[in-house]
């Protein structure tokens, strides 16, 4: 007897990504499977009265999104903190600080996120001093969009022990004043960490990212608790833009542990792939924690295949990796690793079969990442690895082709970009040279190029709403020569989204496709995409979002 489908979709525009029926009107989802695409006629004589029956209505539906570049416990603790996106200037900065400080007055730290380098003024620095007449009787400090810099008062710099200084690690900076004193500016997850210890959930949710170690002390039931808490509306805002799955890009076995107990508990939404971090400091013996993570968690909601690493900083604050100093400096930014140990680790995680990614923004850092994925393939040979270069903003016309021919993958966020839709282009422009500009968030000519693309959010460095991304690829601002236009197809995009990044996860087989077989991943949008004014593209949002034929969001 045949098993009823438990939902079925009728009457979408459905984009399967199925090369042999790449276009359809409807689905029906069985046992967490899809178990039939076809037409409305066809799929609605497959229900029965149990079935859920979803109407897309015309609407465009996809292979759930996948984000494939995330820091998920961060930007779920961060949807609770201060956002000064779009504060400007030191007096609306003062009015939202202390109207938010009056409001919290438990917190040891006021802490803000998305903090403008420019929210002073244009070439205006934030120092301690400024800070401290923002708030000047409690410790306050702020993060940078990126998540590079962290600015803290006086206040904060002596409740860390940072006020003298710090040995912090190589490519971070405690930057000093000529007083002997710190400026107030953090450079890099090694310099503020002390400072994120302070806040709420005491630096936890960023711990996969500034050490990859675990909490010592070990957190409490009531601090997991609340660490939880917090993952769970992290994923629910997830899945409320369509998201099924996320590539998370810092790891711990803490972060691990927790998103295994919320799959335990039927609260985990999103599936989540979390890497082992590899720190510069870190000896090659840690790679043995890689395979305990690997072995330990492997579900299809929670696991670990992946090695996670840093090459350089950011453009903004000139910790990315140039190689040529930047305008006007003596300065090429900074390396957090050195070529050496940077290709050891490579070999090392190559030959045990783990994918690598590695945060590579100047074209120097671009160049010395390709060059350890390359010593890789020469010791080990070559294989199916399908390795990342997580950013890429700035690229040198010679490594282009580098990415076909060694097989890497460029893991791109078209929000990042100074024509995406979210940060002003002068503060990038200024720290480059006019001949870096025609190769800088170069998205189509690495399409062109023959190399995978895969697109993403970074969230929190951006917000992790799908429809805003995606509108900022295929129309993004105009910036005028020299300046190329990297515009993408809306195909292209809504695949870099999908199915390219179910493969870029060795998951093509069982998800990113609307095909029978499939995992029931999904996501019905409340507009006819290919209908859409490009323009207006971030206008549509998730109406549904289905998870292994669970519904985790209705509009």
């Amino acid at each position: 007897m045949t098993i009823p489908p438990q939902t079925v979709i009728l009457n979408g525009r459905l984009i399967t990504f199925d090369p042999n029926s790449p276009f359809a009107e409807a689905l029906a989802i069985t046992d967490g499977l899809i178990s039939a695409v076809g037409t409305t006629a066809e799929i609605r004589a497959l229900s029965a009265p149990s079935t859920r029956v979803i109407d897309a209505a015309g609407s465009t539906v996809l292979p759930g999104f996948i984000d494939s570049h995330v820091h998920l416990f961060g930007g779920s603790v961060e949807l609770a903190c201060l956002d000064l996106t779009g504060v400007q200037g030191e007096t609306e900065l003062t009015e939202v600080v202390r109207e938010w400080a009056a409001k919290n007055t438990e917190d040891r730290l006021v802490f803000a996120v998305q903090a403008d380098y420019a929210i002073l003024g244009e070439g205006i620095k934030t120092t301690r001093q400024a800070l401290d007449r923002v708030l000047p009787d409690r410790p306050f400090a702020m993060y940078a969009p990126d998540h590079h810099t962290v600015w803290a008062n006086t206040a904060a710099l002596e409740a860390a022990g940072l006020l003298h200084g710090a040995e912090v690690e190589a490519g971070a900076q405690v930057v000093m004043g000529t007083d002997g004193r710190a400026t107030g500016e953090l450079q890099e997850p090694s310099a503020y960490a002390p400072v994120l210890r302070m806040t709420r959930h005491a630096g936890r949710d960023m711990m996969g990212l500034v050490t990859g170690a675990d909490p010592v002390p070990a957190a409490t039931p009531a601090e997991r608790a609340l660490d939880k808490a917090a993952l769970e509306r992290g994923l629910k805002h997830c899945a409320s833009h369509g998201i099924t799955g996320l590539h998370n890009m810092d790891g711990n076995f803490y972060q691990l542990e927790l998103l295994s107990e919320m799959e335990r508990d039927g609260t985990l939404l999103c599936r989540t792939e979390v890497p082992f971090h590899y720190k510069s400091p870190d000896p090659l013996d840690r790679f043995s924690e890689a395979q305990d993570m690997r072995q330990r968690f492997n579900s299809d909601m929670v696991w670990c295949n992946r090695v996670k690493m840093f090459m350089d900083g950011v453009v903004e604050s000139g910790t990315d990796l140039m190689l040529r100093p930047y305008p006007g400096t003596d300065h090429i930014g900074d390396a957090v690793f050195e070529p050496e140990h940077f290709n050891e680790a490579c070999i090392r995680a190559d030959a045990m079969g783990l994918q690598i990614a590695t945060h590579a923004i100047g074209d120097l850092a671009v160049r010395r990442t390709l060059d350890g994925y390359e010593a890789a393939q020469r010791s080990n040979g070559r294989r199916d690895s399908r390795h990342r270069i997580e950013h890429i903003e700035v690229l040198h016309p010679d490594d282009l082709p580098r990415f076909k021919a060694l097989g890497v993958v460029a893991s791109i966020q078209p929000g990042h970009a100074p024509f995406g839709g979210y940060f002003p282009p002068s503060g990038v422009g200024a720290m480059l040279h006019p001949d870096q500009i025609p190769l800088a968030y170069a998205w189509q000519d690495i399409r062109n190029s023959g190399a995978k693309v895969i697109f993403s959010t970074d969230w929190p460095v951006i917000p992790v709403d799908v429809m805003p991304t995606i509108k900022g690829a295929v129309a993004p601002h105009s910036l005028g020569a020299p300046w190329r236009d990297q515009s993408q197809s809306l195909m292209d995009t809504l695949a870099s989204y999908t199915v390219e990044n179910a493969w870029v996860e060795f998951n093509e087989a069982r998800k990113g496709m609307l095909k029978p077989g499939m995992m029931a991943d999904i996501v019905v949008m409340d507009h006819n995409l290919e209908a859409m004014d490009p323009q207006l593209l971030d206008q549509s949002r998730a109406a549904f979002t289905i998870c292994g034929g669970r519904l985790t969001w209705e509009a």
